[in-house]
């Protein structure tokens, strides 16, 4: 499943997903599964056509990723691996960083988080100048509905219709959207 939220230059995504890191760091050896919500740049480009043409818009880089992650050994809906990247350098994340508060209670946390977009911006290294005050106070207001969103995602995970393993064991696997 995949949600997206657009503003003029940020947008939010948010998915399912599955996965196998073929580098786990130690302790995180098994599969994972959960919801990923990144803050990303948007881009809007002029309609091609007419003035009745659609707009193509695209999500560009992300900025910040919160991976609401539990390990596939652990009961459904254990989130013992969340963690985001406060950073990225182009579209590669920086390392996991695991926030007591994030694994106390992650969506709670993540409500905070998109309650606060300067701290989180700022903390991405993201110029001030290039996300305009609407865009901010839309992400904000939004909010409510993004953490909806991650709920009814981390439901389906819980109940086994999101986020499903493959049929045969594998060295690395990447599903969802993002």
């Amino acid at each position: 499943m995949f949600a997206a939220f657009g503003f003029e230059t940020l947008g939010v995504v948010v998915g399912d997903m599955y996965f196998v890191d073929p580098r786990p760091l130690a302790g995180q050896e098994t599969p994972e599964r959960g919801v990923r919500l990144e803050l990303r740049l948007v881009e809007r480009a002029e309609p091609r056509g007419s003035i009745y043409a659609g707009v193509p818009i695209s999500f560009g880089r992300p900025v910040w990723r919160v991976d609401l992650f539990g390990s596939t050994q652990s009961p459904p809906g254990t989130l013992d691996r969340a963690h985001h990247h406060p950073r990225f350098d182009g579209w590669e994340p920086g390392r996991r960083h695991f926030v007591p508060e994030l694994s106390a209670d992650p969506v709670s946390w993540l409500a905070g988080q998109l309650a606060d977009p300067d701290t989180v911006l700022a903390r991405a290294g993201v110029d001030a100048a290039d996300v305009t005050d609407a865009d901010k106070a839309g992400l904000v207001a939004a909010a409510p509905d993004i953490v909806a969103a991650v709920r009814r995602m981390l439901d389906g995970v819980r109940d086994g219709t999101l986020a499903p393993s493959p049929a045969e064991p594998v060295a690395a696997a990447r599903t969802g959207w993002l």
